[in-house]
């Protein structure tokens, strides 16, 4: 019978409709019968009329057909469809109550025949699509389901419950709640446990994994929750935020990955939508350096502000592609009047950068584009330096010619007493242009300074996953290395917003929170995956940390701010700070000087200018600049040969 049951749901709708209403047809006939055997008492009942059970029969499927009761699915059937179902049994009644009209002789109460006939349709039609549903679930449960917990009996718990159920894939098996209200209770026919009794469900169901139902809850209690299930060797996932489900992006069973943003705990602070407008809407506005991560999400933002013209300028042709491309598809969904232009342009090349800015008057600048990476940036030490402090310096000088109102720098959190050149070509940069800001009083030049942002690239997060899903091991580069982590858009959000408050030369520092151990990273990564740490207290586990040692130029624990001088701002997420800087008669003798020394490709005069100027600068190693390495070990080899000689 199951067999025929799974046969019946894979056959064609015109195939299912037919088998129902045969059914119905048998139902209909059944209850009529009854309807008077059960009245007269007796199995032949008097005048039982074939006319009139033929007519009551006819309109019951013609009534049934009309008011759409074969359009609902058996085994999805819901409370909307029990009001159909009593609609249809009331007009059927209906038909027979007039019929009854002209039948009264034959025999018995009509009063009663009719109500036994209305309890009798109604029971069995419903019995009979409620049996098939329970027969075909029972099916599925009986088939390769994979067993899961559901954490969270709240609204979406029990969608996603149902969803589960109706499905083929997973088997919802019990809920887990912190509502001691709903302990020992049963919702959707699952029991509800208190977390506290999360080890016996686990041992009881064996379930896969646990699915995180509480896409409205805070980030402060989501990090909390996770913070108990680390301790269970079972894998955690979520379903998405109901913002991404109401609007049709995703489904509640189109489970996730926990993020990394939900062990950090960190809440977002709504954005002040008077500062995002102040420097965009009804502006336009440039966004170098377009294609990286913190440049596209800028882009990203700055679109939905609804600028009057953006000009995207980036170097890497696919850069400036796939977020040009990204950027028209917003704009068109959302039928927003933005313009936007691509602009291929390196920050070295002043004739470009200002052939833009003279064309199209550009009313606000974001400068996001640099050379990021520490080691990239050890190993090629004049590229760091032209593209970095001189890509800075030739844009603000572009945008000054040119009209621009306001620039805003976007710094980072290894300016702050750098032990790279990564670094310190960012503090240069922002000493470029804090002595801009003391001559040109037209243009409000300031910079915003923030730590490591999630899902950036070179993230550790999408590194580590990598490495999890491969069996290890995570590569991690020192035990007690630590970093400030800060998510792509909460980062682009508060640089706009930071802009919008400049005066002028101003420093701006994100509150980026607590710092967070990036080994204490790996490992609550690696539990919530359901797996155990391989080492010394584990040698069974799963997934091992190797400690590889500190790369060029990278420090322990990294700095938002130089001083104490700090203040509060208009927003509880951005603080100014009062910190050293030069005249720029002073900063532009740096600049000639730090310009022959590139010409001249002198690493040793390019460093010491580094170390002399107010950048705090306290390199970890020597100079690591691959070609300056090798041409000074070709020198000892010459040196070495003749010697022996």
């Amino acid at each position: 019978m199951i067999k025929m049951l799974v046969n019946f749901y894979s056959s064609s709708r015109t195939n299912k409709f037919y088998t129902l209403l045969f059914l119905d047809a048998l139902v209909i006939s059944a209850s009529y019968y009854l309807s008077f055997a059960l009245v007269q008492e007796q199995p032949i009942p008097v005048n039982f009329s074939i006319l009139y059970w033929i007519i009551v029969l006819a309109s019951s499927v013609i009534i049934f057909i009309y008011t759409g009761l074969y359009k609902s699915i058996t085994r999805f059937i819901s409370y909307n469809f029990a009001s159909t179902l009593l609609l249809s049994t009331l007009a059927s009644s209906l038909i027979y109550i007039l019929l009854e009209h002209f039948t009264y002789s034959a025999g018995g109460n009509p009063i009663s025949r009719v109500i036994i006939y209305f309890n009798t349709l109604l029971l069995l039609t419903s019995g009979l699509r409620y049996f098939i549903k329970v027969l075909y679930h029972n099916h599925l449960q009986t088939n390769d389901k994979t067993k899961v917990l559901i954490y969270g009996a709240g609204s979406a718990g029990q969608q996603l419950a149902t969803s589960l159920q109706n499905g083929k894939e997973f088997l919802p098996c019990a809920f887990i709640d912190d509502d001691p209200g709903l302990f020992n209770t049963k919702i959707c026919g699952l029991n509800v446990y208190n977390p506290n009794n999360l080890i016996f469900a686990i041992e009881l169901f064996q379930p896969k994994f646990i699915l995180l139902a509480m896409p409205s809850v805070s980030k402060y209690q989501r990090n909390k929750i996770l913070s108990k299930l680390e301790d269970y060797r079972i894998p955690i996932k979520t379903i998405p935020g109901m913002a991404d489900i109401v609007a049709g992006l995703l489904n509640i069973d189109d489970f996730q990955e926990i993020e990394i943003n939900d062990l950090l705990g960190r809440e977002s602070v709504p954005p002040k939508k008077d500062l995002l407008k102040v420097n965009i809407t009804d502006k336009t506005v440039m966004v170098t350096g377009a294609g990286g991560s913190i440049g596209s999400e800028l882009c990203r933002q700055i679109v939905h502000l609804k600028p009057r013209q953006l000009l995207l300028v980036e170097v890497s042709e696919f850069g400036l592609y796939s977020i040009d491309k990204e950027l028209k598809e917003i704009i068109k969904f959302n039928d927003y009047k933005v313009t936007i232009k691509p602009f291929l342009a390196s920050v070295q090349n002043q004739n470009r950068l200002n052939n833009i800015l003279k064309t199209i008057q550009v009313d606000t600048l974001y400068h996001a584009a640099a050379y990021k990476h520490v080691p990239m940036v050890e190993y090629n030490v004049i590229e760091g330096v032209r593209n970095n402090i001189f890509g800075t310096y030739y844009t603000a000088r572009a945008a000054i010619r040119n009209g621009v109102k306001t620039f805003i720098l976007v710094s980072t959190d290894k300016a702050v007493r750098p032990t790279n050149v990564m670094g310190a070509t960012k503090r240069m940069a922002e000493l470029v242009l804090q002595g801009l800001a003391k001559q040109h009083s037209e243009i409000r030049f300031s910079m915003v300074r923030f730590g490591n942002v999630l899902g950036s690239s070179g993230s550790v997060v999408p590194l580590f996953n990598k490495q999890i899903r491969e069996g290890g091991p995570i590569t991690v580069t020192h035990p007690d290395i630590t970093r400030y982590f800060m998510t792509i858009p909460e980062a682009a959000l508060l640089v706009i917003q930071a802009g919008a408050m400049a005066k002028g030369g101003d420093v701006f520092v994100l509150d980026m929170g607590e710092p967070v151990k990036i080994a204490e990273l790996a490992t609550k990564m690696v539990r919530l995956m359901g797996l155990e740490i391989k080492d010394d207290k584990g040698p069974n586990g799963d997934i091992e940390i190797t400690y590889t040692g500190l790369r060029p130029g990278e420090k322990l624990y990294e700095e938002l701010l130089i001083g104490d001088n700090v203040e509060g701002t208009q927003h509880p997420r951005i603080m100014t700070a009062k910190e050293v800087s030069l005249a720029w008669s002073e900063m532009e003798g740096l600049l000639e000087l730090l310009d022959k020394a590139c010409i001249n490709f002198d690493q040793q005069v390019i460093r010491n200018i580094l170390l002399n100027a107010p950048t705090g600068f306290d390199p970890s190693d020597g100079i690591c600049d691959l070609i300056w390495e090798a041409q000074n070990n070709d020198n000892e080899n010459v040196v070495s040969f003749t010697k022996i000689s």
